[in-house]
């Protein structure tokens, strides 16, 4: 059985879909997973589902809800394979699941294991298990499922560990020369992340690479312009650094271009 959370909720078995249908009772799935063999309390479940003001059967109700949700993946044989996959204990509930049975811990896994060869050197091998992580996406955590704050704050934290694994498969990407192939990608980047100097840079770089400088220091005036418009602020001390390295360096591949501006990923746990 396998449980993805990087897109829509989606839980599969033998390549049947066994998700459950009622919203909350897949909310409650999507906290028990991103909590996985951890006790998820009862308040917990209640916060979630109701926030601020749950109803005075909000108790009972997310009983019944554990219930319809043991009753569906019993019914359909795909529970976790042990004897009791979701466990009632105070002061709540914990579900046992493998974390190799979850997209999201898949992809924490790799993200931090593409850190490691990249550090060390390994850039092509980093780059193709970066790009690995990045597959198992198939749109926004949780995207059917109407979240509460909890989860809500799981799915941030999923697209913050994303863009921290996309930047470094950027990078490692950009350390192999593939930069006529980034050029494309990184537009699209700046576009939907217009405040994310890192991606101008990588961009900047990228032209300067390919020899297009003049596309180069004009993507740098537009992040300018747009820095200045709306925070009133001046682009980051490496950034203007690399718009006089564009001016005054003759060689498109000149080393170093955006290299300095390397993200940070903690490690998984």
């Amino acid at each position: 059985m396998k449980f993805n959370v990087l897109g829509p909720l989606e839980v599969t078995s033998e390549g049947t879909d066994r998700t459950p249908t009622p919203p909350k009772v897949r909310r409650v799935l999507a906290l028990l997973l991103l909590r996985a063999n951890q006790v998820v309390s009862v308040d917990a479940l209640i916060e979630e589902l109701w926030g601020e003001h749950p109803p005075m059967s909000a108790v009972t109700t997310a009983q019944t809800y554990i219930y319809q949700l043991r009753r569906s993946f019993n019914r359909h044989q795909v529970a976790p394979q042990r004897p009791e996959w979701l466990v009632t204990t105070a002061p709540g509930y914990l579900m046992y699941v493998d974390p190799e049975q979850i997209d999201a811990h898949s992809f924490q896994t790799m993200s931090w294991q593409g850190r490691q060869l990249l550090d060390n050197g390994r850039t092509a091998e980093a780059a193709a298990v970066l790009r690995r992580a990045l597959d198992l996406w198939r749109g926004p955590a949780l995207a059917n499922v109407l979240t509460g704050r909890l989860l809500e704050s799981h799915a941030v934290h999923l697209e913050e560990e994303r863009l921290r694994t996309l930047e470094l498969r950027i990078l490692a990407d950009a350390e192999l020369g593939r930069h006529h192939e980034l050029i494309g990608e990184l537009r699209s980047l700046v576009a939907a992340h217009p405040l994310n100097e890192w991606f101008h840079g990588q961009l900047i770089a990228a032209l300067s690479r390919c020899g297009r400088r003049s596309e180069a220091l004009q993507a740098y005036q537009n992040l300018r312009v747009l820095l200045h418009d709306q925070l009133g602020l001046d682009p980051q001390p490496e950034l203007q650094r690399l718009q006089r390295e564009v001016l005054t360096y003759d060689s498109p591949e000149a080393p170093g271009f955006g290299l300095g501006m390397r993200p940070t990923l903690a490690a998984a746990s």
